[in-house]
């Protein structure tokens, strides 16, 4: 925790450079950003949700992204809800990737378009058998979600056999245990990290998934001055198919490293 205290207490005086000096809170910070006007930022630190395959992918996706701006991005590892809180309150300086509208309950991130990645909901089980046709299907089970994971909360919504686990590998060794019936997560991620367990004898995907949900990064609002500059590469790489592509060639290498 420590270490991560140190990345997050960085993260907080990385700057925006050319960006207003209204938006810093000390002299110092605002005259070296006014100076360096024509630059970017050296790092920009964001925060990742702790072992999700899916993170990853959008992490790699970004970090092409800015660096064709040369800037370099690094990751605070951290779990699903802590990490919109550390974003939003302006710890780390934004989000991989999230659902759409989160900005209407954490008003200080700002969503960034196009999307960059998508993911899609799927209920994995050990013996159930059923025919999936969007979350009411499922309403009648006893639901596993990571906590904090916008998707999986808003999909379940009203539901009342709902349990929440910190992490995606403890929500794996719960449905292992049966403690609920199925559990739902990204069919990618949830992929990766059975097979990562040797579980997937055992544990398997019901298809098709729930839905399919575009993702979109979001930045801090004291880097409101870049957004443009992001916004323009990642529609780039959009509308030239490269980013379809990169997120193709992320996804069967994380398979494949795991055998």
């Amino acid at each position: 925790m420590a270490d991560m205290a140190d990345r997050i207490s960085t993260a907080r005086r990385l700057l925006v450079l050319g960006a207003p000096a209204a938006l810093w809170g000390t002299s110092w910070l605002s005259g070296l950003a006014l100076a360096q006007s024509s630059a970017t930022l050296a790092t920009i630190f964001l925060s990742r949700l702790a072992r999700v395959p899916d993170q990853h992918v959008g992490g790699e996706i970004l970090r092409e992204v800015y660096a064709r701006l040369n800037i370099k991005i690094d990751f605070i590892d951290v779990e699903a809800k802590r990490a919109l809180a550390l974003s939003n309150a302006g710890e780390t300086d934004g989000e991989i990737q999230r659902i759409a509208n989160i900005s209407k309950d954490y008003p200080a991130l700002i969503q960034l378009s196009p999307p960059i990645n998508y993911i899609e909901p799927t209920v994995f089980t050990t013996t159930l058998k059923f025919d999936v046709q969007g979350w009411e299907s499922i309403r009648d089970y006893q639901i596993g979600i990571v906590r904090g994971v916008g998707s999986s909360e808003a999909g379940t919504r009203g539901m009342s056999q709902v349990q929440r686990a910190t992490s995606l590998s403890d929500l794996i060794e719960m449905l292992d245990r049966d403690r609920f019936d199925l559990l739902v997560t990204d069919l990618f991620s949830g992929r990766v990290e059975i097979k990562k367990m040797h579980l997937e004898s055992r544990i398997q995907p019901i298809l098709p998934p729930l839905q399919r949900i575009y993702v979109y990064h979001y930045l801090h609002e004291r880097h409101r001055v870049l957004i443009p500059r992001i916004e323009a590469v990642i529609q780039q790489m959009t509308e030239s198919g490269e980013l379809e592509q990169l997120r193709a060639k992320l996804v069967s290498e994380m398979l494949q490293q795991i055998g």
